[in-house]
């Protein structure tokens, strides 16, 4: 018997300044989100999460992002089996992705559907090509997007829209999506284009994008208060960076940007 292919593909990249990580979805013809997929992303965040890159690219191969769920993944579900499997998912997938200390970039390059672009909201920053389109299709299945995507939907475009977009399960460009706040940036080349600021995001200073991370999800959590509070220790401790006291001595010498930055 021949092996079996994985869905996804997890390289780590070395250059001469930094290293960074690159996960492909690659489970043709759609990359379908099937026990197969959720199981091996799962498995890769938990070697990012014991080995945290300097920062991540989340791409596809194909024509497609991904043209959703695997329904077959529903069937037959009872309501405990079908709340277990939003918490596994949760849990190894999406909470994973959000609390890596570092950048994390999804360049979306077409049709972007369902747990794909929930995985999405998940990240840092979206990068969009002008031909994408994006939707939360659950409702053809009688379903709510349950891996997080319509409160992160809402925080980033509004809790109208949000509603509108999942009620609807139409489908929704990138210029919209750019417009809402949903992505970003829309690049004709979206792979190199997203490739390229996730070395730039690499060859920064990391503990500071961490800090950076830490004190958004304060306020993604509790609020101005909240983020305020934490923020004096969070970014104390970068006072202690070698990063940060070379970066300081590299101003005061030579002018501002030319520091290098290790990670440390």
């Amino acid at each position: 018997m021949g092996s079996v292919t994985s869905p996804t593909r997890l390289e780590r990249i070395t250059t001469d300044t930094t290293t960074y990580a690159v996960l492909t979805f690659d489970h043709p013809p759609l990359n379908l989100f099937d026990t197969a997929m959720f199981e091996s992303i799962a498995a890769n965040m938990a070697d990012l999460d014991a080995n945290p890159p300097r920062a991540l690219l989340l791409r596809a191969e194909g024509k497609v992002v991904s043209g959703g769920v695997d329904v077959s993944v529903f069937d037959g579900l009872s309501t405990d089996e079908g709340a277990q499997l939003w918490r596994k998912l949760f849990a190894e997938i999406i909470h994973p992705i959000e609390a890596l200390p570092c950048p994390v970039v999804y360049a979306a390059h077409g049709l972007t559907l369902t747990a794909a672009l929930e995985i999405a909201l998940a990240c840092d920053i979206i990068l969009a090509a002008p031909r994408a389109k994006f939707g939360l299709v659950e409702t053809v299945v009688g379903l709510t997007p349950s891996m997080g995507g319509p409160q992160r939907l809402a925080e980033r475009a509004g809790s109208g829209r949000a509603r509108e977009f999942v009620m609807t399960g139409d489908l929704y460009d990138a210029a919209t999506m750019h417009s809402w706040g949903v992505v970003n940036a829309v690049h004709e080349d979206v792979d190199q284009a997203a490739r390229a600021l996730v070395e730039r995001l690499a060859n920064g200073p990391t503990q500071a994008h961490n800090a950076t991370k830490r004190i958004i999800e304060a306020w993604r959590s509790g609020g101005v208060a909240h983020a305020d509070d934490i923020t004096p220790d969070v970014s104390g401790a970068l006072f202690d960076t070698s990063d940060l006291k070379g970066a300081v001595r590299s101003f005061l010498d030579v002018g501002p940007g030319k520091a290098k930055y290790t990670g440390r």
